[in-house]
């Protein structure tokens, strides 16, 4: 969120930008693969939607996985979308 920076402002995206290389390079054990999964609702119900990491990994790819765990960590507010514009992966 760039909050070290001298010029931080809570009402403002800042211009920190962040590179995850080697994405695809990641160790993740069979067990977590097959066991971790991630839902997604599409607010009707009995919309929920279940998929594991494995099937995530072969549709997406590794670069999801930090997408969605980077998504996670960051406020859920309106400078939201513009965080996740200034995160950059190559797999």
């Amino acid at each position: 969120m760039g909050k070290d920076s001298a010029q931080f402002v809570k009402n403002a995206a800042p211009s920190v930008r962040v590179h995850i290389t080697n994405a695809s390079k990641i160790s993740v054990t069979e067990k977590k693969r097959n066991t971790f999964e991630y839902t997604t609702y599409s607010g009707h119900p009995g919309g929920i939607k279940v998929e594991s990491m494995d099937n995530l990994i072969r549709r997406r790819g590794f670069g999801e996985l930090f997408r969605r765990a980077v998504s996670g960590m960051l406020p859920k507010n309106k400078l939201h979308k513009e965080m996740m514009k200034h995160l950059e992966i190559t797999e």
